[in-house]
């Protein structure tokens, strides 16, 4: 049994994309694959729903907090680390990837103390702080941006791009002959108060200079009432509010427009692909990567980066009606957005950290299932057999000991 260790998480932006790589490991070859992660963090339920075992770890960030944080966070993360080397004895996994995250310190150097090649995911243009300590020790490093390349020495880096879940592939784009523009407008899985607060007034005002504008958003659960509320007020009557989209792609490939966050998997999909987007940061994000994201693909030309802080009615009102305004310029910023998409990432990095593991490829990849969704399996948490084989060699090896 050959098992590869995915270590991380936290938040969607590091939990997805190792899925992706994971799924994508199952499509290459008969590999099992077992993640370590925080019962803080999303992984503690996405990863199982989607068929994978879980191994969890009490870590705490150590950032945000000052030096007693700093202090607290690093003696938990060397109790984990002594948990996870318990693990990685038991497994004995061919090689392990960090997807970032204050998860992933801990079971990566575990890893690495017991031999165990480790490789890099890193989807935002900033290294995160847990891959940045990770850095010396890597012989992989999978990236999405340039900037991030220097880094690592010794050609460990490997340009692939953000690894995606299945449907975001590129989509030509064609303005509208006539009728409303379509915005779409994402705030996030758990939406975005910011943006749900300020949007249906600058819609609003955009929509008195501009052709009519028919409106998706994504709010957030337990969010939508107050949203839809707030556009019925402002006269906005062609608009959907949805507390979360499962068919994100199919609604990025019908949009006109795109009004976003810029987490790392956000601009991925966009990208991936190819429409105009304006980007409206989260501040708060861990070394202001969300903007560092934004502004690569803004010079790239693929999109508009807003600072929440001048993100006001007047100015994103401005912004989505001089863009309504102007077919050209959105058709080129999504063929500039689709240039720097990479929707085979994760099957590049899958093919890579094979090769890292020594683990040839006995499959032809599956087809992807189909556009803006997970397979049907995946949907019911029937993945792959992972988590049932994880249990089946803990126990062995428990009876052994």
């Amino acid at each position: 049994m050959r098992w590869i260790l995915v270590a991380g998480g936290g938040t969607g932006g590091h939990v997805f994309p190792g899925l992706a790589v994971a799924r994508a490991l199952g499509r290459l070859a008969d590999v099992d694959v077992v993640f370590a992660g925080s019962p803080r963090g999303l992984e503690a339920r996405v990863v199982p729903e989607q068929g994978y075992a879980l191994e969890l770890l009490d870590v705490e960030p150590m950032k945000g907090g000052g030096p007693q944080r700093a202090i607290r966070g690093a003696l938990v993360a060397a109790k984990a680390t002594q948990k996870a080397r318990a693990l990685v004895r038991r497994l004995k996994p061919a090689a392990v990837l960090s997807v970032g995250g204050y998860a992933a310190g801990p079971a990566a150097l575990a890893c690495v103390s017991q031999g165990v090649p480790l490789a890099i995911l890193e989807p935002n243009s900033t290294l995160g702080l847990a891959n940045r300590l990770l850095a010396p020790f890597a012989k992989r490093a999978y990236l999405a941006w340039h900037s991030t390349g220097r880094h690592f020495a010794g050609g460990k880096a490997r340009l692939h791009g953000v690894p995606l879940r299945p449907g975001f592939e590129p989509r030509p784009y064609a303005p509208p002959a006539s009728g409303p523009r379509r915005l779409l407008v994402l705030g996030g899985s758990q939406g975005a108060q910011a943006l749900n607060e300020v949007l249906p007034r600058a819609i609003a005002r955009a929509a008195l200079s501009t052709a009519p504008i028919s409106v998706v958003h994504q709010a957030g659960r337990d969010r939508e009432a107050s949203v839809r509320a707030a556009y019925a007020e402002r006269g906005v009557r062609d608009v959907e509010v949805v507390p979360f989209l499962d068919d994100v792609a199919e609604r990025m490939a019908a949009s006109d427009l795109i009004v976003a966050r810029a987490g790392a998997v956000t601009v991925a999909e966009i990208s991936a692909i190819g429409r105009a987007a304006i980007f409206v940061p989260f501040p708060h994000a861990a070394d202001d990567h969300q903007a560092k994201n934004a502004l690569s693909l803004a010079e790239l030309g693929g999109a508009v980066c807003v600072r929440q802080e001048s993100a006001d009615e007047a100015r994103l009102a401005d912004e989505i009606a001089r863009l309504f305004g102007d077919d050209a310029r959105r058709s080129r910023m999504a063929d500039a957005a689709r240039e720097h998409g990479r929707p085979r990432a994760a099957e590049d990095v899958a093919r890579d950290l094979l090769d890292l593991a020594g683990i040839a490829p006995t499959k032809s990849a599956a087809p992807p299932a189909p556009p803006g969704g997970l397979g049907a399996g995946e949907k019911n948490g029937a993945t792959n057999g992972s988590s049932a084989r994880f249990r089946a060699a803990t126990t062995a090896k428990k009876e052994v000991s």
